[in-house]
């Protein structure tokens, strides 16, 4: 199951910028955050992808969504200039950036590459 994120749930489960310049990760399993807006087309393509792979991978990883139009701050703190963006985090290294409407396919593979899960 997705999660959406507020302020105060990203800086508690994911980053607190507010506290660390540097990336700090407060989570214990690689996570995916999915940024979107109600609006966006290819979003919507996303979304259930998305779901599937936390329903199939829930044990590996966690899938968080936010709402850039209701979390403009969060946008901001990770310039997300167009949607959906994902932000693939692993537990020990710096998050990537991938930005369009990926295939479950290039979800999987960047799952793989950047947060170790398969």
């Amino acid at each position: 199951m997705t999660e959406h994120l507020t302020k105060d749930t990203f800086l508690n489960k994911v980053f607190n910028y507010e506290e660390n310049k540097e990336w700090k990760y407060e989570g214990d399993k690689p996570a995916i955050i999915d940024f979107y807006a109600d609006w966006c087309g290819p979003c919507k393509m996303v979304a259930p992808v998305l779901e599937e792979l936390s329903e199939e991978y829930a044990d590996k990883m966690t899938v968080y969504k936010i709402d850039t139009d209701a979390e403009q701050e969060l946008a901001a703190v990770f310039g997300i200039q167009s949607i959906p963006s994902m932000l693939f985090i692993p537990v020990d290294d710096k998050p990537q950036m991938a930005v369009g409407a990926l295939p479950k396919d290039s979800i999987k593979q960047a799952m793989k590459d950047v947060l170790s899960v398969e």
